[in-house]
């Protein structure tokens, strides 16, 4: 519920009064600041409430950013500020404070909304204030201010202005182009329907889960539905976040939905594909595998980068500044987008690939084009770290720290690993990375030679890890962790040799790599990573390493096929059972994700 307090005399002919009752608010009517504060006090405890100067001329639209957005505690606008259930004691003391200081008695000029949200700021309270960019919000001060006003609202398409704003300002070049001119017009549809935008996306995860089952009938009339209805589901994943901007519905479960359904629907769409090429007698689970591995890994990247860098002091450099540089001309910017093969252009490709060729042209393809998009992007982060002098944040090692997802053998070895001192973590993670892959790809299956590397494995981790990550290039540590980890499981089940154990490898790999994708969301929302007991449950990355290792040397074959399904299995309950506990829970943070991820 939301109750909002106008406060001063009614103007005639004002729509404050009906624009408040239609974006959802019991609106209550206060003469002066003493009335205000009792409403207030007299607010039911677990409402939003609002306070809104009587003279207040603008868009409804602008009422709305001001007043609505559930991800602020606190916000404002010009002569309108809000505070959700959090922050009442906060607004309470701000408005017992100005009644006291203007002795009850609404200005003639000033406005108390305002003089409040000056006393927030002093107290040292954190409130938003929109872009509200051609919008209007204003307290005219007299009859000639106010007319001015108005003629300015009336000058700007309220409506306009809210269906642009729906869209993402920095996107791709087809999510520009071939999606977004008509999606936010399925989203306004869809908002005045009353569809959230969690129902969208979970429509846009069926359509790409039937995507996948067609594309696993292996006929070229299922692989031509498939790309298909992989173009409508991602169609569907761009109307879900304009949908939430158009609408303003942020949510908790909205913010785990949308994290982790896009990787979901793409490495189920792999999956289908790999079944679909096996049906017609070609096996390209390795591929699969291989474009998850590489995908994932690039992700990490783009993650561990940003979250050790975005917060970091004196954060410049020479190769940024040619970046931005490239950025004012028009065509560089979409060049530099589409290189990367984000989400959109990635989902064309392989919806296009899928209709008119072969799972394994498409996956080829794929890798191809992936291992390019993330050489680039990783060797334009490299440059921009050694060229820049950044001092990174306790928040950010911390945030490097949890990403590196160590666990129980990592961690016990840490305090006898702080002794030996390191000044290049991150080579330190890529050698023993490198010694564990090449032993699972070079030795036959079933020799030690893995368990061996693992082990040494097992004993760099700690190495890379025990000082805190504040090296220029030590946000390189967390992807080259995953590339360990995910690579030996696809070598070992590729050496294997047998039907089902590279699908039982996709499986586990994808149980592991929403493990990381959750620890990832988590730190993005503030909320921390997950609990130690989860990480210790399920071993952390060198202890999974080390144990499949040891699987494939002392099992058969086909025994390692069904130890790689029940560790798939047993690490995908755990870490599903606690990602639902947690994004469904009141503590998590209701944030949604306006990046782009590669």
């Amino acid at each position: 519920m939301s109750t909002a307090i106008v406060t001063g005399q009614p103007v005639p002919g004002s729509s404050l009064e009906n624009d408040l009752r239609s974006l959802g608010f019991d609106v209550r009517m206060a003469v002066d600041a003493a009335e205000a504060e009792t409403l207030l006090a007299a607010a039911p405890a677990g409402d939003r409430v609002a306070l809104v100067d009587a003279r207040f001329v603008g868009h409804r639209h602008a009422l709305r950013l001001g007043l609505t957005d559930p991800r602020f505690t606190l916000s404002a606008v010009p002569g309108a500020v809000t505070a959700q259930p959090a922050a009442r004691q906060a607004l309470t003391r701000a408005v017992a404070r100005e009644t006291s200081v203007g002795g009850g008695t609404a200005l003639a000029v000033d406005s108390l909304a305002d003089r409040v949200v000056t006393a927030l700021d002093a107290d040292g309270c954190e409130v938003h204030r929109p872009e509200l960019g051609s919008l209007v919000a204003a307290v005219p001060a007299d009859p000639q201010a106010r007319n001015e006003a108005r003629q300015a609202v009336a000058a700007v398409d309220d409506e306009a202005v809210r269906l642009k704003s729906a869209v993402k300002s920095r996107d791709g070049f087809f999510t520009t182009f071939c999606i977004s001119p008509y999606s936010r017009y399925l989203a306004r549809w869809c908002a005045r329907r009353g569809l959230t935008p969690n129902q969208v996306t979970t429509a846009s995860l069926l359509t790409a889960l039937i995507a996948a089952g067609c594309a696993a009938t292996g006929t070229r009339v299922g692989f031509v539905a498939a790309g298909v209805l992989l173009i409508a589901s991602f169609v569907l994943d761009c109307t879900d976040g304009q949908l939430a901007r158009y609408a303003l519905k942020y949510s908790t479960l909205g913010a785990w939905l949308d994290a982790t359904f896009d990787r979901a629907k793409e490495y189920a769409y792999y999956a289908g594909l790999a079944l679909g090429a096996a049906r017609g007698g070609d096996d390209v689970w390795a591929l699969a595998l291989g474009a998850m591995v590489l995908q994932t890994f690039r992700h990490v990247v783009d993650f561990s980068f940003n979250e050790a860098n975005h917060d970091a002091t004196a954060n410049t450099s020479p190769t940024a500044a040619l970046s931005d540089k490239l950025d004012s001309v028009g065509w560089t910017v979409w060049v530099r987008r589409m290189i990367v093969l984000p989400i959109g252009e990635r989902w064309a490709m392989i919806a296009v690939l899928t209709a008119v060729t072969t799972p394994r042209i498409t996956f080829y393809v794929l890798l191809v084009g992936c291992a390019f998009a993330a050489t680039y992007t990783t060797a334009g982060r490299v440059l921009r770290s050694l060229t820049r002098k950044a001092r990174r944040t306790d928040r950010a090692v911390q945030a490097l720290a949890d990403l590196a997802d160590s666990g129980p053998l990592a961690q016990g070895l840490t305090r006898i690993a702080r002794r030996v001192s390191l000044r290049a973590p991150a080579y330190t993670a890529l050698a023993g990375g490198a010694v564990v892959v090449l032993a699972a790809s070079l030795a036959p299956y079933g020799s030690w030679w893995p368990v061996l590397g693992a082990l040494f494995y097992v004993l760099q981790s700690p190495l890379a890890v025990a000082r805190p990550l504040k090296g220029a290039l030590d946000w390189l540590v967390p992807p080259f962790f995953r590339a360990a980890e995910y690579g030996t499981v696809l070598a070992l089940a590729a050496k294997a040799g047998v039907n089902g154990a590279l699908p039982a490898a996709f499986g586990l790999v994808s149980a592991v790599a929403y493990h990381h994708y959750d620890t990832v969301y988590r730190i993005r929302g503030n909320a921390g990573a997950p609990p130690a007991w989860l990480v210790r449950v399920i071993g952390g990355h060198e202890g999974r390493t080390l144990l499949v290792a040891v699987l494939a040397a002392v099992l058969t074959a086909a025994q390692f096929t069904v130890a790689l399904t029940v560790l798939a299995v047993a690490v995908a309950l755990v870490v599903l059972a606690e990602s639902i506990r947690f994004w469904v829970s009141a503590g998590a943070p209701a944030v949604h994700d306006e990046g782009e991820p590669a």
